[in-house]
């Protein structure tokens, strides 16, 4: 008898509920792929200057079709004062997943003090090029083919100056060659920083500056055609006369008239929404629109902001990221009536723990149709540690999985975006490093090497990329609009030549298909103006499209 109670015992107890499964995997393969080098930064991390961080980038440098990486380096105040440091690091991809740092032999050797990185064709000669944004002084890097490179700051007439941080390249006035706009962050003095006991170099009793001086004007530089720019920021109504504290800048056309607009975070201060007025010239609608301030009205420490369109109505929405203890927001686009701030409503708030929140974007990692967001985190020193009630200066990564197009779930940790050891980040960069049809991310890390989260997530799921390339409309197709529609959903994307915080993706087109296997219609919407539609085109696969010509090139994803 006493056995039989056991047995039945044993039989009803509740069992032990399996381990979570997560939708989206990730695993942290930079050691494993040649990803070793850590970019340069002060140990001290005293002053603004040496706490920002810096952004990375996805391309592909020489045209093989496999994603190359490049990332910023930073300095040091006694470094910066004897020469500074080489201002970007470039690993090219020259096997399936194997990088080998070639930025010597690529000519990537200016040095300075790097922040900032956008990557665009701005000769329209088929070859991305470089543009460094920094303190003291910026570079553009042409691509002469190779993955080799020549700085030609000079005569180009970009070489900009001050704290530049954010950069981004589009073509505002649609002439068929990119422009690009120039963030500016404080007026600091390298060689006359704040000294020990001053007001600016002083966070809760710690040695840690804080931006509370004036900031700078913006730049735009317009390009002539012929391999020079000018620079037009105050005739074109984006040179911050208030002098804001810009951070990140990502270009998007939110009200779909095919004009790009231009975002701007701004540290401490109202953000701005610069609205396109087809004629050379911009319109700051931010407070009118509804995302210069916070929902109660208001400044907050805006880190960077990116477009994407969550819900699939067909308008961009827009995220912003913010320093530690306030919220990040989700601004949902409502059209004509501007945008409104949706965070509480999708389930992205968090109540008790808002960490410093830097770059982030929208992108579909698990292949459903859904965009979902990535945030990179981390505080501006490793000084903060010492505070018991402070947030951390290294933190973990937050995954927002978007549902249905009405809430999202935080599941980072369960990804294994928080596997290895947390770090402190900065930008962040998305596109398809090993062309499986996942979209994979890399971050820039605060004293430590890069991270390459290669999105091992598996399900039936379809997807596609899109290689855009223009003829009339600039080389790059930066602006270029598509429009997927599949028997059950509709999607909305751009071309982008910069964004997040500090940082460009890949610029190829992502779209998560879910179970259709075809795209009954593909539309392109090209910044010349023309438009292109594509029938009947299948899933799973890389198209080269050149304006004018449809598909050129099909290649199949390289799935395991």
């Amino acid at each position: 008898m006493r056995a039989l109670i056991f047995l039945l015992a044993l039989f009803l107890r509740p069992s032990t509920p399996p381990p979570a499964q997560s939708p989206i995997r990730f695993h942290d393969v930079a050691s494993e792929v040649g990803i070793t080098k850590v970019p340069y930064t002060s140990p001290e991390m005293r002053y603004l200057l040496e706490t920002m961080g810096g952004g990375i980038g996805l391309f592909d440098c020489d045209g093989d079709g496999k994603l190359d990486i490049v990332t910023v380096n930073g300095s040091s105040i006694e470094h910066y004062l004897h020469g500074g440091d080489p201002m970007i690091t470039l690993y090219r991809q020259d096997a399936n997943l194997h990088f080998t740092d070639v930025t010597q032999a690529a000519g990537l050797t200016t040095k300075g003090w790097g922040m900032g990185l956008a990557i665009g064709d701005f000769n329209n000669d088929g070859l991305p090029d470089i543009y460094v944004a920094g303190y003291g002084h910026n570079v553009l890097y042409q691509n002469m083919g190779g993955c080799k490179f020549k700085d030609v700051t000079q005569q180009a007439g970009v070489a900009g100056g001050g704290f530049s941080v954010g950069a981004a390249w589009g073509d505002y006035d649609r002439d068929g060659n990119l422009d690009l706009f120039v963030s500016r962050y404080v007026n600091s003095d390298i060689h006359n920083l704040p000294q020990p006991g001053a007001k600016a170099l002083s966070y809760r009793g710690l040695p840690i500056e804080v931006p509370i001086s004036e900031g700078q004007s913006d730049l735009l530089f317009h390009n002539r055609g012929d391999g020079t720019f000018e620079e037009v920021g105050v005739k074109a109504g984006v040179s911050n006369p208030d002098k804001r504290l810009g951070m990140g800048v990502t270009w998007g056309d939110y009200d779909g008239d095919g004009w790009p607009d231009l975002f701007v975070a701004n540290d401490q201060g109202p953000n701005f929404l610069y609205h396109n007025l087809h004629n050379g010239t911009f319109e700051e609608d931010a407070m009118l629109l509804g995302v210069a301030l916070s929902q109660d009205g208001h400044p907050m420490g805006n880190m960077a902001g990116d477009f994407g369109d969550y819900d699939r109505d067909g308008k961009f929405d827009l995220v912003v990221t913010r320093y530690g203890y306030q919220p990040m927001t989700l601004y949902h686009n409502q059209g004509d009536e501007g945008f409104v701030d949706t965070t509480w409503n999708v389930n992205i708030h968090q109540l008790n723990y808002s960490p410093v929140r830097w770059g982030s974007g929208f992108a579909d990692f698990d292949n459903d149709g859904w965009p979902d967001i990535f945030v990179a985190t981390g505080n501006v020193s490793p000084l903060v540690d010492t505070l018991p009630d402070e947030l951390k200066y290294r933190e973990p990564i937050q995954l927002y999985r978007n549902i249905d197009g009405s809430s999202f779930k935080e599941m980072a940790d369960i990804s294994g975006l928080n596997d290895g050891p947390l770090q402190s980040r900065r930008g962040t960069a998305f596109g398809d490093i090993n062309n499986d049809g996942n979209v994979d991310v890399v971050v820039y890390n605060e004293g430590a090497p890069p991270s390459v989260f290669l999105n091992e997530t598996k399900n039936s799921n379809h997807s596609v990329l899109f290689q855009l390339i223009g003829t009339k409309s600039n080389r790059a197709a930066i602006g270029a609009r598509m429009t997927v529609a599949t028997a059950k959903m509709t999607q909305i994307d751009e071309v982008h030549g910069g964004g997040s915080y500090l940082s460009s993706n890949d610029a190829r087109l992502h779209f998560g298909l879910g179970q259709d296997a075809v795209m009954k219609t593909v539309e392109i919407q090209w910044p010349s103006g023309q438009k292109e539609v594509l029938d009947n085109v299948a899933a799973d696969a890389i198209y080269t499209v050149v304006e004018g010509k449809g598909i050129v090139k099909t290649t199949p994803f390289t799935r395991p």
